[in-house]
């Protein structure tokens, strides 16, 4: 899975998977950009260790959830490099509550970070693509997305609704050599899983039909392989990464 000299852009890739996913991204030959809303310093840490690859790497700071931020973070993309090969949508957020006492806000920011900036940042690619030719838009669901969970209506419909946009836009781009994926992980070790009590990670690790939680690598693996050429004739799909979990609980 050779991507030299391709130019990929990782939103939230600043920690957890997103970071797995640059890192991954540039060992296979790509160029980076990180983009992180938080602290600068640690999406040029993330930079850093791309450029210690050898590849070229630019961090961005900017809220995904924005419109003008977007346009200006594919602008400096596109000076710095010329093109976007490929797209990662990865940022988002969780405001879990069950949906009697879930607030307005708890909603509307899950839905603009999680769902809203994957239109924006789609939409933002989609010229420079569709000009190449060539293009990978790969989008982070969940199966959650799939299958619902308690006490996350906002982000299942989020997760849900990432799917549904995918589709639509692999078909109209097929036509133009863009191919619109979506990866959905299951339980993945990560800063958010570690905040679980050890009954609670042995609680999901027993659900999971492979028996333990996956890793950050294993979503950067699936992410790297959409994104290449091997991939091509593969669109408008949702490839589950989660030990089996999604069929479990369906």
């Amino acid at each position: 899975m050779n991507l030299a000299d391709k130019v990929a852009i990782v939103t939230g890739s600043g920690r957890g998977i997103g970071k797995a996913i640059a890192l991954k991204l540039a060992a296979a030959g790509a160029n980076v950009v990180i983009n992180d809303v938080g602290d600068p310093a640690v999406a040029d840490g993330v930079a850093a260790e791309i450029k210690a690859l050898g590849r070229q790497s630019l961090a961005i700071t900017a809220d995904v959830s924005s419109p003008a931020e977007v346009t200006a973070m594919i602008d400096k993309t596109l000076a710095a490099f010329g093109k976007v090969d490929i797209l990662v949508n990865n940022a988002g957020i969780t405001r879990d509550q069950l949906l009697l006492r879930m607030s307005d806000d708890d909603w509307d920011k899950v839905l603009t970070i999680d769902l809203k900036s994957v239109f924006l940042c789609t939409r933002a690619v989609l010229r420079p693509m569709l000009k190449a030719r060539w293009g990978r838009i790969i989008s982070l669901s969940s199966i959650v997305g799939i299958v619902g969970n308690a006490g996350q209506a906002n982000y299942s419909s989020a997760k849900a609704g990432i799917i549904g946009f995918t589709r639509s836009i692999a078909k109209e781009v097929a036509s133009r050599g863009i191919t619109a994926n979506a990866v959905a992980p299951g339980f993945i070790d990560t800063e958010m899983t570690r905040r679980l009590t050890e009954e609670q990670r042995q609680t999901a690790s027993k659900q999971i039909p492979v028996g333990y939680l996956g890793s950050p690598d294993d979503v950067a693996t699936a992410i790297v392989f959409l994104a290449s050429e091997e991939a091509r004739y593969i669109t408008g799909q949702v490839l589950n990464v989660d030990g089996g979990l999604a069929g479990a609980w369906m």
